[in-house]
């Protein structure tokens, strides 16, 4: 009952209905007119409750020196003001931390529904062969050591060895690669992660809480535990405030003997200007980011990434579209075009289902090329095509299909396909007959601002870091390409956490950025997580504490500057809040102040600090 009463009143109607009340306490009386009682009053009773609950709760809970806080001291100036009659004074120290705690609590508001919808990513069922028989049973039912079947377009419930059968599967929810990943006999598959094409038949090895999705689940958990509320900067330096001001104020009524002058200090020495300096600067940044199509979920997040010095970047998706384009056409036959090879391959592949298939029949349909309509068509899952078009007999696919095929690979063809591997390119080889007659590669597409993006971050003073799941070769490929020196790759979920993790515990404060599921624990282990909001997917975009919605990497640096601008501006507003209580306290010793015109001066500090943080609104960072 009394947290509902205490919530009620620290809401925001209720302050600004106190607010009214405070203003009326200071401009009735000018105006001759006077109340039976005095209408700070109310303002006492809204602002002051829900000061004296937190003030109470925290002696109560808080361990140590933790018990002394901001709110103690205001709640100290109040009952003192209110002893010698100031209302108003008690009102409006009470009004300005209450307006504090409003506006700090709006910019640390987080949706949380991401780690739910990776939790409905866990399949829920799986096809057990038992004595010769199918048998759908739920997944927590799974034992390791059953034998699974899991049929085209499934998702695979376990973690598991493949027994028989080869396919492609799409682990794009565990390491964020852009193609599907050839499996065959002996190779490990995971929970969560897409049969694509071939039946394949598995035994179980993790199941439940061991499997490798259930392992991502518990670490977004763990990593969303990990992250604790931000502390006041009041509070923080509530542990010699409140003893100090206390002193002064003894001090004060010793030596002049006069209470008004004690009050006055304690008054003037209230926290206020301090309270607001960090949510007004968070406030301002955070509307301005969102100018500018940055979404910024907390002021924690906009307060670290002005710390940053290291920031680790995804590739897929992130760096890159995360789409796949043609990106090399290589003829070995000495009477056939590029242009005639693209088309003899996309009519082979014009009915396959891979992905590197669609790509090229995509890009040949976008270069209006003429596709045949091909006979014999069949697949072989995870390997590739064969198909008659144009009174050729073809076969598509990689270098192992073409050789179980009886199809030579002599030195150019070898020579062409290592040259593209260490361009981090996917390739598919077309024959005819017994002969490679070409060789069509495919590529991520790299966002064109990545390099400039990261020679901006340079001339800061940032390191830059690729952690992804792609092989080795394509990610020291597309590093090269942007100009990130330090290369981490064929990482899983779990081995992108433990990189993070020694980065911080190295010293360094860390920003991750990316777009999949397989992102999440990293984005949430990180001090900052970035999410490409367009690209990204839900999960990664909810685990992140900042989300670029139009994916424009150019938003990194500006996001680093306004970062960068609104630390600047709350240690300014600290200095200016520190520099005006001071003059106000010599001022009170002096009698120069009453607990009135100290409350209106004291007040001035906190108007100070407001403007100086709207300041940040309109700024340039671009």
């Amino acid at each position: 009952m009394l947290r509902r009463i205490n919530d009620f009143l620290a809401g925001w109607p209720m302050t600004l209905v106190g607010a009214v009340f405070l203003v009326a306490s200071l401009a009735l009386p000018r105006l001759g007119v006077t109340l039976p009682i005095d209408p700070a009053w109310a303002t006492v009773v809204i602002s002051g409750i829900p000061l004296l609950y937190l003030a109470v709760w925290r002696i109560i809970h808080n361990p140590g020196v933790s018990k002394i806080s901001s709110a103690l001291l205001i709640v100290i100036a109040m009952f003192a003001a209110i002893g010698i009659g100031d209302l108003f004074a008690a009102g409006e120290v009470a009004f300005i931390m209450a307006i504090g705690a409003l506006l700090e609590e709006a910019t640390t508001n987080r949706a949380k529904k991401g780690l739910k919808q990776l939790i409905r990513l866990a399949p829920a069922q799986g096809r057990r062969i038992r004595d010769g028989k199918e048998e759908m049973i739920p997944a927590e039912e799974i034992q390791v050591g059953d034998m699974l079947r899991i049929l085209p377009g499934e998702a695979i419930p376990v973690d598991g060895t493949i027994l028989s059968g080869e396919t492609s599967v799409d682990q794009s929810i565990m390491t964020g690669e852009s193609l599907p990943v050839d499996k065959g006999v002996g190779e490990e598959v995971f929970c969560g992660t897409i049969n694509r094409f071939g039946s394949i038949d598995i035994t179980a090895t993790k199941v439940g809480e061991d499997s490798s999705l259930q392992k991502l689940i518990r670490m977004v958990q763990d990593a969303e535990n990990k992250q604790a509320p931000m502390q006041r900067i009041a509070d923080r330096a509530a542990s010699w405030l409140v003893p100090v001001a206390l002193l002064i104020a003894v001090l004060a009524y010793v030596f002049t003997r006069n209470i008004v002058t004690a009050v006055t200090v304690l008054v003037v020495f209230c926290p206020c200007a301090l309270v607001l300096a960090t949510p007004t600067a968070i406030m301002a940044a955070i509307g301005q980011a969102t100018k500018h199509g940055v979404i910024i979920k907390s002021g924690e997040a906009l307060e670290r990434m002005g710390k940053v010095d290291t920031i680790a970047f995804d590739k897929t998706g992130t760096l890159t579209y995360g789409r796949l384009e043609v990106s090399d056409v290589l003829s070995f036959e000495e009477n056939l075009t590029e242009e005639e090879l693209l088309t003899l391959t996309a009519s082979a592949e014009a009915r396959s289902e891979h992905p590197l298939g669609k790509a090229i029949v995509a890009w040949a349909k976008e270069r209006g090329l003429p596709l045949t309509d091909s006979q014999n068509f069949r697949m072989t899952a995870g390997k590739g095509v064969a198909a008659r078009v144009s009174g050729r007999d073809l076969l598509c696919g990689n270098e192992k299909f073409l050789v179980e095929n009886s199809v030579e690979i002599d030195a150019p063809v070898h020579s062409a396909l290592e040259k593209l591997r260490l361009e981090g390119k996917a390739s598919i080889l077309a024959a005819d007959g017994v002969k490679c007659i070409g060789v069509i590669a495919l590529s991520d597409v790299l966002r064109p601002e990545a390099r400039d993006m990261v020679s901006r971050l340079s001339a800061m003073h940032t390191r830059t870091v690729l952690l992804t799941g792609d092989n080795q070769k394509t990610a020291d490929y597309f590093a090269q390409q942007v100009g990130i020196s330090e290369v981490r790759a064929q990482l899983l979920p779990e081995e992108k956490v433990g990189n993070i993790e020694a980065l911080r515990e190295s010293g360094r404060t860390v920003c991750m950025i990316g777009d999949g599921i397989n992102d999440a624990p990293a984005l949430k282990t990180a001090d900052v997580g970035v999410a490409m909001g367009t690209m990204g997917s839900d999960i990664a975009v909810e685990a992140a504490d900042i989300a670029l919605m139009s994916d424009d990497l150019s938003k990194i640096p500006y996001l680093k500057r306004l970062s960068n601008a609104t630390v600047k501006t709350i240690k300014a507003s600290i200095t200016l809040s520190m520099c005006i209580n001071f003059f106000a306290i010599v001022a009170s010793l002096l009698e120069l102040l009453n607990p009135t015109t100290g409350a209106l001066v004291h007040n001035a500090g906190s108007c100070f600090v407001v403007l100086i943080a709207a300041l940040l609104y309109d700024r340039k960072f671009t």
